[in-house]
């Protein structure tokens, strides 16, 4: 994530923090003097080095300006990189999320799902309150896998010519796809266990007819577990830094799509929204992200109902009752006699 960082730093972090914590110079310095002089004070402040300036990637290159040096924590300081990383994963998280649900809303999602008897009052603006809730703390726990990868202990590589063997950087993506797919399985799997699920997962599980507004609504621990494989790959495997940049957006643009209620995959490999609408109405089954694999081999794939691919019976009333049905069974198991009520009660709120 050093590219984004470096476009931070160039557009905003360097300005930000040559404010908030300018550094001791002399007044009659010339420009060319910034960088030995800013840099005398490093040791005080958390840099293991002096600041100078190299590329992020051969793609990009962002000539830092004279606000670079005026900082008492320059673009090396661990803790403004922390702080830095924090602040770029919550407030383009939050633009990315309010795009992405926002346009799907508008032009994909089903607005007569809010009809639905397990669509809750109000719950959209439920939905965004949770999101915005955890957002930064998510952020928070974040930011160090970020803060070590730009300090050099991962495998990220920039150039064609430094990939570990020829085709890789067009195979990382399913390697990548295929071992965080595998983890957040397990992560998910094991959230849905009775000593975790009340405390962490059932939150995102109040959504059980989920808006693209409930892709991020979750715990935040719940939340940040299923991402840590997400950050934890470019330590074990290769990762070439723009493909990282990429995927770190497809990652959260998927999240919105599998809860779009949009169901037009009917395919036994893709988790796409109506797998996902099933684990949100039956909850034991289909944990993956992205594909069946793992679900099919830990014996927790369930097909989608065919009703859902055919719009006159999509949104059928003896659907939704059959589907409220079964679901309030399992949800008995699951979660007990007070959340049933619970959810009774919502549900009797909500045609008052």
């Amino acid at each position: 994530m050093d590219i984004a960082l470096e476009i931070w730093d160039t557009f905003i972090g360097d300005r930000l923090y040559s404010s908030l914590l300018p550094t001791s110079l002399p007044s009659t310095i010339s420009f060319s003097g910034f960088p030995t002089a800013a840099n005398t004070t490093l040791s005080l402040f958390g840099a293991s080095k002096p600041f100078v300036y190299e590329p992020a990637t051969q793609i990009l290159y962002l000539e830092p300006s004279k606000y670079a040096y005026l900082s008492a924590w320059p673009r090396n300081n661990i803790y403004r990189q922390f702080l830095s990383f924090f602040l770029i994963v919550w407030i383009f998280g939050i633009i990315v999320y309010f795009i992405s649900a926002t346009l799907s809303y508008i032009f994909i999602w089903d607005k007569t799902t809010v009809n639905h008897p397990k669509f809750l009052k109000n719950q959209i603006p439920l939905e965004i309150a949770q999101t915005m809730r955890s957002m930064p703390i998510m952020s928070l726990l974040t930011a160090p896998f970020l803060v070590a990868e730009v300090r050099g202990y991962a495998k990220l590589y920039d150039t064609f010519s430094e990939e570990p063997f020829p085709y890789y950087s067009i195979l990382q993506f399913p390697i990548f796809i295929i071992f965080t797919d595998f983890f957040i399985y397990w992560i998910h799997r094991g959230l849905h266990h009775p000593l975790i699920y009340k405390t962490l997962h059932k939150p995102h599980h109040k959504w059980i007819m989920p808006s693209p507004f409930a892709s991020h609504a979750f715990h935040p621990i719940d939340g940040w577990s299923q991402s840590v494989p997400y950050h934890v790959f470019p330590f074990i495997f290769p990762l070439q830094k723009v493909a990282y940049v990429i995927l770190f957006g497809f990652i959260n643009i998927w999240t919105v799509m599998i809860h779009d209620g949009e169901y037009v995959a009917n395919s036994p490999i893709v988790n796409g929204a109506a797998c996902h609408t099933m684990h949100h109405l039956y909850f034991n089954y289909n944990y993956g992200q992205f594909t069946t694999l793992w679900d099919r081999l830990g014996g927790s794939y369930r097909k989608p109902n065919e009703e859902l691919f055919r719009r006159e019976t999509k949104m059928d009333q003896e659907e939704w009752k059959r589907q409220t049905k079964e679901m309030e069974t399992i949800l008995k198991t699951v979660e007990g006699d007070d959340d049933r009520k619970y959810l009774a009660d919502e549900s009797t709120k909500k045609n008052l």
